[in-house]
């Protein structure tokens, strides 16, 4: 039994409660050029208190800095060692660094000026590209279009890249900005197409680490469609009392993190929050739910069939620098479909969660469920009562 999309009759239901939820709240509208100053903040923007940021959690978390070097050049030795640390930092955590990654610094340098550039812009300018109820691509203030409460403190703007299709990040930069972001679809499209190498030497590093080969995560991975995602955070007057981002596992299969040098990422683990601090040449990794289903929150296996480990993580925010930040989660093809290696499964490794195609995951945590670090939970029920119900699943 493969998932696949969600279909309008399973949807009926989420999308009236979501419509009557919205129409009962005033309209929220993030302007940060304006926000970023006030000290009294809206209520939505408060987080509970046991979510709130905590001086304890600026304790750094100790992350393996990968050295990618000799792996790239093929040197067994350091192969070896890649695959090692890599495997044991997937068991803990699944938070790692890259380094010697081959991606060029002026690259990162640009992609790192047009997040500037987009997000100081005037706020109408950005909502030409505003996110659609519904969709996962476009310009976001805060989900203000989503939640009505827990709201986090940033902006976003989030694109597709497909490797293998028509779908261009040139021309989504000039059919829904126009011809003046040029330059931005360019750097972003080169962007892209470096971090869809760079992941796919990481599915190598991933498929030796598990003990499939080198190439059965990298093929599975060839002609992805991923997500690009730019984060901006504002300075906020009350950093202690909300969140860039809230407690979270990645739905997608990997991410390739890149900070700039405020900090603000935070990975929970040993039943702690900890920091992970910005290097200027390093890309933080970590593992989505895709690849492994949370050992926390669920039972569920997916491609790695429960032996590594996606984890909790948010940003914080601070009252004087904006934070910025670029996000690249790879994803499948849309109509691959999710299931762990043979190898991986056994007398101690059974199955006992059904194929499904991403777009599955992606679609309930647009449209049904908020993404949250109890999403996989959500979403496990929710296909075992579509099946205990005899439905047939989308």
């Amino acid at each position: 039994m493969v998932l696949r999309p969600i279909s309008s009759h399973n949807m009926k239901a989420a999308d009236a409660a979501k419509k009557a939820m919205e129409s009962s709240q005033q309209p929220l509208v993030f302007d940060a050029a304006v926000l970023s100053h006030q000290t009294d903040i809206s209520n939505q923007f408060i987080w509970p208190e046991e979510d709130k940021p905590r001086p304890e959690a600026v304790e750094e978390l100790s992350v393996p800095l990968i050295d990618l070097e000799g792996f790239l050049s093929g040197d067994p030795c350091s192969a070896a060692r890649v695959t090692r640390l890599v495997g044991e930092a997937c068991e803990r955590h699944g938070f790692f660094q890259v380094i010697n990654h081959g991606i060029d610094p002026r690259l990162l340098d640009k992609a790192h000026g047009c997040v500037q550039k987009f997000f100081t812009m005037p706020l109408d300018e950005k909502q030409r590209a505003q996110r659609k109820p519904g969709e996962s691509c476009g310009y976001a203030s805060s989900f203000t279009g989503r939640f009505a409460n827990k709201l986090p403190w940033k902006e976003t703007l989030s694109f597709r890249f497909a490797s293998s299709s028509s779908i261009d990040v040139l021309d989504y930069f000039i059919d829904t900005l126009g011809d003046d972001f040029d330059y931005f679809g360019r750097v972003y499209q080169d962007y892209c197409e470096a971090m869809s190498n760079l992941s796919l030497v990481i599915m190598e590093v991933l498929g030796l680490s598990l003990g499939v080969g080198r190439s059965h995560f990298r093929e599975f991975f060839e002609g992805n469609d991923s997500i690009m995602r730019l984060n901006y955070y504002p300075p906020c007057q009350k950093p202690d009392l909300t969140l860039g981002t809230g407690p979270h596992c990645d739905p997608t299969s990997l991410t390739i993190l890149h900070q700039d040098d405020v900090g603000g990422l935070q990975v929970f683990t040993e039943g702690n929050w900890r920091s992970i601090s910005p290097k200027t040449d390093a890309f933080v990794v970590n593992i989505g739910d895709t690849f492994m289903a949370s050992l926390t929150y669920s039972n569920m296996h997916a491609l790695s069939n429960g032996r590594y480990k996606s984890c909790l993580h948010r940003a914080v925010v601070n009252s004087t620098k904006a934070r910025k930040s670029l996000a690249f989660f790879l994803c499948p093809q849309t109509h691959k479909v999710v299931r762990p290696p043979k190898a991986l499964v056994d007398s101690d490794h059974p199955r006992i969660y059904p194929d499904f195609t991403w777009p599955v995951l992606l679609e309930f945590t647009q449209k049904q469920y908020r993404a949250d670090m109890k999403t996989l939970d959500a979403f496990s029920k929710w296909v075992v009562q579509l099946i205990d119900q005899g439905d047939d699943p989308p």
